[in-house]
This record gives C-alpha cells, sequence and structure tokens, in this order.
C-alpha cells in the first residue's frame, strides 16, 4: 500500500523554466522532509503508554539526522584539505608510559566511568541474543571479562567504579536478565538503551514500518542507528545526569568485543594531568595499521581540527591512497575516552556534527532500505584539546569471527583478573595471522571441530578451508595451510605437530 502523501507527491509537477534548479532541489527537500514528519507523528500515535515520550525524543536526533541526509551535497571533506595530524597531538604512549603513575591513581579513578557498547548480537558467529555473552575464554563470556577486570580495579586500589552497558532493543531484554548474576560482584552497573530508529524506504523515502510495535515483518522496519548515537541516548537517558552528580568526570568507552580495551591507569593519569587551560575534553587510542587494517577510520588534521576520517567519506578517485600504510599510518580502535560534562555541553548546544554514515540495506521481502548512522569517533572535531594516543596492538583484540575466537582462546594470551595478555612464552609480539573456512563461521561448528585448541605459540600463519577437525593437544608452528576439498575429510590426529606444513585433501604432508 503506497502511503497518501506519497501519491500526492507524485502527482505534483514543477515547471523547472519558471524555477531554478536549486529552488526545485530545496523544494523537493522540504517536501521529503515534510512527508517525513507527518508519517512519524502517525507513528506516534500508535504508542502505548511511557513508550510515546520514549519513540518522541528518538524521532527528535531521527528528524535532526534526516534533515542532515537531505542536504547533504558531495563527499563531507575535501581532499586537498586533509593533513597529517600534527606530532604534538598523536601522543606516544610509551612517553605517557614511562611518566610513572602518582599515589593519587585511586582519585583518579573514583572519577571514572566504564561503558561498553552493547548494541551488537552474536548472528555473524551463528550465535542468538546479544554478541557480549558468547564465551570466549574458559567459559567467561565478553560481558564476564568486563565485571572482572572492574571488579579487580575496584577491589585493588578501594574504588568505585561503575560500568555502564549501552545496550540496543535487540540486547536489552537478554543483557537485563543475565546482569543479575553479578548482583554480588563489588561493580555497580547501570543500562541505557539506545534511540531505535525507523528503517527508510528507498524509493519513497518515508518510514518502512507502519506502527510503533516490533511484531513479525515489523521487528525488521527498526533499527539500532550506530555508535555515535551514544552521546544523544545517554543524555535522555537520565543517567548522564546522575553520574555527573556522583562527582565522575570522563567516561571510558569501548566494544564489548574489543578484548584489548581494558583500563589504562597511564592513559587516565595522562588525560588528568594535562594542563587546567588546556584540559583534555577527548582521547582517541589509535594504533600503527597494518594490511588487515586498510578500511580503519583514520585521524587528521583538518580546518585546525583532529578529524575522524572513515573509508565512507573517500572520495572513490583516492581510495586506494586512504588505504596506504605509508601515507595513513594510524587507525582508530574505538577506545575513547571522553569527557562527561562536555558531552552534556555539546549535546545541548546541537554541536556535535557527526558526519552522516548511510548504510544501505535490503530487507528479507527484497526491499532496499536505508539506515542513517553516526560513528561515535566522529564527534572528536566538537570537543576541545582532543588527543590522539598511539597505543600498542594488545590494546585492539577485537573478536568479529572464528578466527579470532581461535587466537584468544589459545596459549596465546593468559587470563589474568579478566584481562588477556600476550604469553611471554610467545617469542615476537604479532599476533599469527588466522583464516578458517565457512565450516568454522558459527560457534558451535567451531567448538565441535576442535578436541582441544592447539598450541599456537610458534604458529605465524594458519589457513583451513572445507571438513576439517582437530584431534587433542596438536600442535601448530610457523605456517600451515589446510585443505579439505569438497567431499573430502581431513582429521588431524591427536598428538600432531604441523610445522610449514601444506596438508591437501588425501592428508599428504608437504614441506612448505
Amino acid at each position: 500500500m503506497v502511503p497518501a502523501q506519497k501519491q500526492k507527491a507524485s502527482t505534483e509537477v514543477w515547471d523547472l523554466s519558471k524555477v531554478g534548479m536549486a529552488e526545485f532541489q530545496e523544494k523537493q527537500r522540504l517536501q521529503h522532509e515534510t512527508s517525513m514528519h507527518k508519517e512519524l507523528e502517525k507513528l506516534l500515535t500508535t504508542a502505548k503508554g511511557a513508550e510515546q515520550e520514549i519513540s518522541r525524543k528518538d524521532f527528535d536526533g531521527f528528524k535532526n539526522l534526516f534533515h542532515r541526509f537531505l542536504q547533504a551535497e558531495g563527499p563531507s571533506v575535501k581532499w586537498d584539505k586533509i593533513h597529517k595530524p600534527p606530532e604534538d597531538l598523536i601522543h606516544p604512549y610509551d612517553k605517557i608510559k614511562a611518566q610513572g603513575l602518582p599515589d593519587s591513581v585511586a582519585t583518579s579513578l573514583n572519577k571514572l566511568v566504564v561503558v561498553k557498547l552493547n548494541g551488537g548480537l552474536g548472528t555473524s558467529m551463528g550465535c542468538k541474543g546479544p554478541k557480549s555473552v558468547i564465551s570466549v575464554r574458559n567459559e567467561n563470556t565478553f560481558l564476564d571479562l568486563t565485571v572482572h577486570q572492574i571488579e579487580h580495579l575496584n577491589k585493588t586500589f578501594n574504588v568505585d567504579v561503575p560500568l555502564v552497558l549501552m545496550n540496543s532493543f535487540n540486547t536489552d531484554e537478554d543483557t537485563k536478565k543475565i546482569l543479575q548474576k553479578y548482583t554480588h560482584h563489588r561493580v555497580h552497573i547501570h543500562t541505557f538503551n539506545q534511540s531505535r530508529y525507523p528503517r527508510i524506504n528507498k524509493e519513497s523515502l518515508l518510514p518502512v514500518a507502519k506502527d510503533l510495535g516490533m511484531h513479525g515483518d515489523q521487528a525488521d522496519a527498526w533499527y539500532p542507528p550506530g555508535h555515535g548515537d551514544i552521546y544523544a541516548s545517554f543524555y535522555n537517558s537520565g543517567l548522564l545526569d546522575q553520574l555527573i552528580d556522583a562527582g565522575k568526570e570522563y567516561i571510558f568507552v569501548s566494544n564489548i568485543d574489543n578484548l584489548g580495551a581494558t583500563v589504562d591507569l597511564f592513559i587516565l593519569n595522562h588525560l588528568m594531568t594535562q594542563p587546567k587551560d588546556k584540559r583534555c575534553e577527548f582521547i582517541m587510542e589509535v594504533t600503527d595499521k597494518t594490511r588487515a587494517d586498510v578500511k580503519g577510520g583514520t585521524l587528521i588534521q583538518y580546518d585546525d581540527k583532529l578529524r575522524l576520517l572513515e573509508i565512507a567519506q573517500v572520495p572513490k578517485a583516492h581510495v586506494d591512497e586512504f588505504k596506504s600504510v605509508t601515507k595513513f599510518k594510524i587507525f582508530n580502535t574505538n577506545n575513547l575516552w571522553i569527557s562527561l560534562a562536555a558531552i552534556k555541553r555539546l549535546h545541548e548546544q546541537n554541536a556535535m556534527d557527526m558526519e552522516i554514515i548511510v548504510n544501505p540495506k535490503t530487507l528479507d521481502g527484497g526491499l532496499n532500505v536505508i539506515q542513517l548512522e553516526t560513528a561515535v569517533g566522529a564527534a572528536i572535531k566538537a570537543f576541545d584539546n582532543a588527543l590522539g594516543v598511539n597505543v600498542p596492538r594488545s590494546r585492539f583484540l577485537p573478536v568479529k569471527t572464528s578466527s579470532d575466537l581461535l587466537l584468544v582462546m589459545s596459549n596465546l594470551y593468559s587470563l589474568d583478573a579478566g584481562s588477556l595478555t600476550m604469553s611471554k612464552k610467545r617469542e615476537f609480539p604479532s599476533t599469527p595471522h588466522v583464516k578458517l573456512g565457512s565450516s568454522f563461521t558459527k560457534v558451535h561448528d567451531f567448538l565441535t571441530r576442535f578436541e582441544s585448541i592447539p598450541d599456537m605459540l610458534e604458529l605465524d600463519h594458519l589457513t583451513v578451508s572445507g571438513d576439517v577437525t582437530f584431534g587433542k593437544n596438536v600442535s601448530l608452528k610457523g605456517t600451515v595451510i589446510i585443505i579439505a576439498n569438497h567431499g573430502d575429510r581431513i582429521d588431524i590426529p591427536a598428538g600432531a605437530v604441523l610445522e610449514n606444513k601444506i596438508v591437501s585433501g588425501n592428508l599428504r604432508i608437504l614441506d612448505h
């Protein structure tokens, strides 16, 4: 059923000889905006109870984003205005660590809040429910490890660092049930919800949703609008003011699936000891780019401000240049330290101005829609005296795939108070390159293919493809490639040591 507003819009005709192109485009934009606002008001009439007030706040943010989307013309950056950040704005971690820690580190910790971005589902790894409840190490989930880390800090320094989870409508209910198991842990846990925005029909530029419900096919009509929404939803939840009133000054924000994103006392101290007249409101942790990270956002100097440049903003002619490891040497880990008072000020002034990410999707029925999103790091340009800190690679340990999961479950890492650290027995600090085939994509399938996780201390590269299983106590060293062709199956026997080997379909073992 085509909405009545759309039918009217499609029959309205303008004489371009009487209006200029710019005026025509402005009228068209205005019409799209008016139509969108009418549809949103219709949706609000279907709300139940307190849902209307929550949805109205969400829609206010969405309207702002939609307005900016309609106004956008061309790339958000001019390539010739991009400069490498000045050295004094990207601080090396080694120098920060060399300053040591003062006796007053507990005072700084009591001003800190840890925020984890917990809006994602585990669907890409074949799991139902929040990604944060996937077991990643010794039956501990991402959430377990996070709680252990913060509880350890609170006990060690006799402080109160709270944990805040930003959930989405996809993860909120399940997460709240799971949180009950931490009741007796020494960590105060708060949650708030990301906004819920309507997906937009690509053709009509109107919402797909017919009401505010999440039932049946309506579930596909909504989306959480990226982690850049943290500022508005944190403010709207009331939690931001609550934490400021409790004397908290900074949040440390990171993705819950980044196992390297622990509270770093040296960075916290560096943040707290900046000169009063140059109080830093935002630190972005960056790390050196490798060929695996060429699509990661990078920090640039633009109009005398530090700014995050994402690949989606790069003009096509310059994409290869953007991916270059020589020109753009660092990328954003999404570990961020941000002033609470600054978030409050900038939100109230409507001054964040994050670039819009237009994310096209095709729904199950074949309908093409767009999602308007923002990235949390894109707000860096709005904050005063922002800095980058170039951190070791160990602070970026995301688990996005089963290949990542194999690394963190292996003896490459040891677990201490919820934190993973590279084993001292590993001779070089880089992690092996692991590429597991589609038979390992789902966590359940992955676990059934390993009787035990292989010894990987001396591994450089592992590629596995096809129907392959591993017995107990297998050891992998150097470069190992195991390929079972279609219809074949390879069972690596218990106790096998594979060093610089290619194992092909009939289990021939060849020197590599």
